[in-house]
């Protein structure tokens, strides 16, 4: 969803709001409810930010004000200000409407849950400016046929990018399929790739198409390509020229389409040069190179990143607790050697914690000494908290 609708009745800080989402990469337009009926469906779809009074007042006819979020193509409804039991616009929305009341003293929080919940499908947290570079060269990337080859160091959200890539692409509506090339046997990968016929060894009982084909007309993503065997290597360059695969057992090749998107935690000119990676299969995937930053680097996407993370685990921004301003500076301020896989687990913990209640600095516990240390200031917290 690239677009917002604000209704500025009763809408505190509405020039913050719109703000905030034109830095989120939104196409932000305004409205009032007097002028309401004159505005016309300008984006594929949009999401809809208003204030509880207005909602209120549009509530009074909900048949009305659906039918005219339907012609609009307002797809995610925003409410701001205190929840309100006498009227509610979740049932004919299929709960894509979410009351937030805004805080003053964390504000900063309350507005990523805003931009994440209004672009849950996009699928990409982000907030520092170096990753609006990546995703906006990403994009464009994307408009291409190029193969592309992502490195960066491990839970840096490689296949995040990838899939960003796929669904920013003219591929969108078709597969995108991936593959973890260091989690298959090397005896088995090249039956996964490009697949196989009945009798091609034993217990192959049924024919296999293999990824490559079906993924026909989508996007594979080779994860982890470095630690594919360098037999196997050589199959994947011809595949890649030929643009045809020939699955085991056969010696008729099948054409394929496919887009493939090849990452690596490992700097990959410096396997060649070991002898571990074939130099010619490394440049014909690295047609076009993009690099994910450790989290460290990019301070940014930390709070929408953990916005997104603690929905996921709740099961909705609605059920999601608030996690408090000095909690944030806490996670802003660590530098992560395990980048987003330990930011999870952390807020995982936090969770269990908190009960489901407000997140406080005191929650995260990012270390052995964060343990140790609350059980020192308060011996009873712990068995509290549980």
């Amino acid at each position: 969803m690239s677009a917002v609708l604000c209704i500025t009745d009763g809408l505190s800080d509405g020039e913050a709001w719109l703000t905030q989402l034109h830095q989120r990469g939104y196409d932000t337009s305004t409205t009032t409810l007097a002028t309401l009926g004159g505005v016309e469906a300008r984006w594929p779809r949009c999401g809809l930010l208003l204030s509880h009074s207005a909602a209120r007042k549009l509530a009074v006819d909900p048949t009305g004000f659906v039918k005219w979020c339907r012609q609009l193509k307002a797809e995610r409804i925003v409410v701001l200000g205190e929840r309100s039991e006498t009227f509610s616009l979740k049932c004919e929305f299929n709960g894509t409407t979410l009351q937030v009341k805004p805080s003053l003293d964390n504000w900063r929080f309350t507005a990523e849950v805003v931009a994440r919940f209004l672009d849950e499908d996009q699928g990409v947290a982000v907030g520092d400016p170096s990753t609006f570079n990546l995703l906006r060269l990403a994009r464009r990337v994307a408009a291409s046929d190029v193969t592309v080859m992502l490195v960066g160091p491990t839970g840096t959200g490689k296949e995040v990018l990838s899939k960003f890539l796929h669904n920013s692409s003219p591929r969108k509506s078709n597969a995108f399929i991936a593959v973890n090339c260091a989690a298959v046997p090397d005896t088995m990968l090249e039956a996964v790739l490009f697949g196989y016929e009945r009798g091609a060894f034993t217990g192959a009982h049924h024919p296999n198409k293999g990824i490559f084909r079906a993924a026909d007309g989508g996007t594979l993503l080779l994860d982890e390509v470095s630690e594919m065997a360098l037999s196997l290597q050589a199959k994947l360059l011809r595949v890649l020229q030929e643009k045809e695969v020939t699955p085991l057992g056969s010696a008729k090749p099948v054409p394929v389409d496919v887009r493939v998107i090849a990452t690596s935690n490992r700097y990959m000119l410096d396997e060649v040069k070991a002898g571990r990676f074939r130099e010619d299969l490394y440049y014909r995937l690295n047609v076009f190179p993009l690099v994910t930053r450790a989290l460290n680097e990019r301070r940014g996407d930390i709070l929408p990143i953990s916005v997104s993370l603690l929905a996921k685990h709740v099961g909705g921004f609605a059920k999601m607790p608030e996690l408090t301003e000095e909690a944030t500076q806490k996670l802003e301020s660590y530098d992560w050697p395990g980048n987003v896989r330990e930011l999870e687990n952390v807020l995982q913990r936090a969770l269990v914690l908190s009960g489901g209640k407000e997140i406080t600095s005191d929650h995260l516990m990012i270390d052995l000494q964060d343990f140790l240390s609350v059980a020192e200031r308060e011996p009873n917290w712990l068995k509290a908290a549980v």
